[in-house]
């Protein structure tokens, strides 16, 4: 049972408590996601049972929630409004296919050891998506915020349109209470840890805006008689269980969503699990948590659910309210447990508009700009993966401008290889070390040229660091005789690079001009050793730049 396996009884107080706290916390939130996902309510409950379960059993995070949050929500929507029109709009039957793929590709991703696959997704590839998907959020909410029938499928800019031209539609009553409901999420969150005299923010009742929202509007809708738009109807009892439909074409279809849902998840909940286990000086094993969160997700598929992550707002909750251990999480699937058996009667009159209030108050922090000026300044292809990730979730969709991102991403990275630093460097006085001709006063000698590679030799950069080194040399017309290479930064030649070595090499010997190299690590040696550098090389190989020069000179 992982961390379950050696639990402590004066844990128990204080995981029941926090429990109790995240349950209450949980439930408003579970039901707007839901409606997010384009789901009935009680798929919101169900993704806080067997999915949170699962995970605290297999986890190896102490306090990481796992459950229904807010951008694989949105993913899920787009996934299902996608294909829902070719498969008879069944949506529960292809988000709980979407659900078993997630997790059975996380399990993959294990047993191919790729735990490390989340630095497929750069930094500045997750902050756009993430303010993209923010955006998205609250633009998709503005409908039921508003009492606007909007239609939440065609994109962002599509839905302000519509809801620019729907203005005389407007439900005021709606509005006022999403509105009212806005307000005292931010006063909660910004005045009620005060008010309480708590010594953190992040004090539990800081989080408890969305059951104070829950209830207030609840019962201004029961006693004012508003005629708005409500929850409904929320069957009571325990989710059945459910078998995946098994049709070819629709697995197909949804395999390239299910990948970037799980991908996206995977990272959410790692990142989270990793902030909280450093909070405690612990590790996480991402292996482990790669089936952990297979298991949620298949065990998501199994009970009418959709696909769940790492929630960071209500593990927050769960850390401030004292939740010691996995046994805090159970607690809270008794809440919710409790909640389905003979609670549902109680949000038959919630307002869309209060849980639209709750989404965007929920989604209003992980919007964030005030970086990029600095990033701009530090490195800028950087700014660039984050502003064109951005704008593809905006224009074209989650996955589409998810995998736009991570394309111009992979395309930075390949064209910074692909013209590589290469500095030429000389003695530093009479010492042995040698520095960049460029920032230091070095001695250097005319029949020689020294250069150091800043970058593996392979594909992408081997004619133009041939091309480079070629020049340094004069193009055979200078009086230069020897050309060091150093390979310091060289971690591995590929065949490219080592044809281009062959190359450069009879080049510089028709001009006169014999080829070394030097500093080679470990790996490259290995390399060479294979390849016999004396039967080919015009010059020799040296351990040191050092031995080179004293050769040489």
């Amino acid at each position: 049972m992982g961390v379950l396996g050696s639990y402590r009884r004066e844990d128990l107080p204080h995981d029941l408590v926090a429990g109790l706290v995240l349950g209450i916390v949980t439930i408003p939130q579970a039901i707007a996601y839901a409606f997010l996902a384009g789901l009935p309510a009680q798929a919101g409950l169900y993704a806080c049972l067997a999915p949170m379960v699962i995970y605290a059993a297999l986890g190896s995070s102490k306090q990481l929630v796992v459950g229904p949050v807010a951008i694989a929500a949105l993913m899920v929507a787009a996934a299902v409004g996608e294909h829902a029109a070719a498969y008879s709009d069944q949506y529960l039957a292809i988000v709980t296919v979407l659900s078993l793929q997630v997790g059975i590709l996380l399990w993959v991703l294990r047993a191919m050891q790729l735990g490390g696959i989340v630095n497929l997704l750069s930094h500045p590839v997750i902050s756009g998506f993430v303010n993209a998907a923010a955006i998205l959020i609250i633009v998709s909410q503005l409908g039921a915020f508003t009492g606007i029938d909007v239609p939440t499928e065609n994109g962002a800019a599509a839905q302000l349109a519509a809801l620019a031209g729907s203005l005389g539609t407007l439900d005021g009553a709606a509005l006022a209470l999403g509105l009212a409901s806005l307000v005292v999420l931010i006063l909660v969150a910004r005045y009620a840890p005060a008010i309480v005299r708590a010594k953190s923010t992040d004090h539990p009742i800081a989080r408890a805006g969305p059951v104070l929202v829950a209830v207030v509007a609840t019962a201004a809708v029961v006693v004012m008689g508003l005629d708005v738009e409500t929850v409904g109807f929320v069957p009571a009892g325990l989710p059945v269980v459910t078998i995946p439909w098994v049709d070819p074409a629709l697995w197909w279809d949804l395999a390239p969503n299910a990948l970037l849902i799980g991908l996206v998840a995977y990272v959410e909940s790692y990142t989270v699990g990793t902030t909280l286990a450093a909070r405690r000086k612990e590790r996480l094993d991402s292996h482990r948590e790669l089936v952990a969160l297979g298991a949620a997700n298949i065990g998501a598929a199994f009970s009418g659910a959709y696909p769940v992550a790492g929630s960071f707002t209500r593990s927050s909750v769960n850390v401030a309210a004292g939740g010691r251990t996995p046994v805090s999480v159970l607690s809270c699937a008794a809440v919710i447990l409790v909640t389905l058996l003979w609670l549902t009667p109680a949000f038959e009159h919630l307002p869309h508009a209060a849980l639209a209030a709750i989404v965007i108050a929920s989604v209003w922090g992980l919007i964030d700009f005030r970086a990029i000026r600095e990033h701009w300044r530090f490195y800028r292809p950087d700014v660039v993966t984050h502003f064109a990730t951005l704008a593809g979730v905006l224009l074209a969709g989650v996955e589409a401008g998810l995998v736009l991102g991570v394309s111009v991403s992979v395309v930075q990275f390949m064209r910074g290889s692909s013209r590589p630093h290469i500095a030429v460097v000389g003695r530093l006085g009479d010492s042995t070390h040698f520095r960049n001709v460029e920032r230091y006063e070095v001695r250097t000698w005319p029949h020689l040229v020294a250069a150091r590679v800043d970058e593996s030799l392979y594909f992408a950069n081997a004619n133009q660091v041939e091309g480079r080194l070629w020049a340094l040399c004069g193009e055979g017309r200078a009086e230069t005789q020897h050309l060091v290479l150093v390979m310091t930064a060289v971690n591995f030649i590929d065949t490219t690079g080592l044809e281009m070595l062959h190359r450069l090499n009879d080049r510089l010997d028709r001009a006169g001009v014999a080829l070394h190299l030097c500093e080679a690590k470990g790996p490259v040696r290995d390399q060479l050793a294979h390849i016999a550098p004396a039967d080919w090389l015009t010059g020799d190989v040296f351990g040191t730049t050092d031995e080179a020069f004293n050769a040489l000179t």
